[in-house]
C-alpha cells in the first residue's frame, strides 16, 4: 500500500532532521531516569529485607529465603538506579566539556 501525501511529507521531514542532527534518534527514544529518592528507597528496602532474612532464619528457612530473594531484588533495583544516575552525570560532564572548547586535558 503506497504512502499518502502526508505520510511522505512526514517521512521526508524525519529524514531531513536525521541528516541535520545525529542525536535526533536518541532524543526520540524514551529515557529511563533514576532518581536519588528511588535509589534511597531501593537501598533501604534491601537493608530491611536482609535484616528480616536474618531474623527469619530462626523461624523458617523458607521464609528467610523469600526475604533473601526480596533483598536481591532490591540490590538489582538500586544498581539500575545508580547506573542511570551515573549515565546522566556523564552526559552532563560531556556537555559541559563541549561548551568549553579550550578546556581539554593537559598534555
Amino acid at each position: 500500500m503506497p504512502l499518502s501525501e502526508d505520510e511522505q511529507r512526514i517521512l521526508r521531514q524525519i529524514e531531513e532532521q536525521l541528516q541535520r542532527d545525529p542525536n535526533f534518534a536518541r532524543d526520540l527514544a524514551p529515557e529511563h531516569r533514576g532518581s536519588r529518592r528511588s535509589l534511597f528507597v531501593a537501598a533501604a528496602g534491601t537493608v530491611v529485607a536482609v535484616a528480616v532474612c536474618v531474623l527469619l532464619l530462626a523461624v523458617s528457612p523458607y521464609l528467610a529465603f523469600v526475604a533473601f530473594v526480596l533483598a536481591m531484588f532490591g540490590v538489582v533495583r538500586a544498581e539500575r538506579h545508580v547506573r542511570s544516575l551515573s549515565e546522566e552525570a556523564i552526559k552532563q560532564v560531556s556537555a559541559l566539556r563541549r561548551q568549553r572548547p579550550g578546556s581539554g586535558s593537559p598534555r
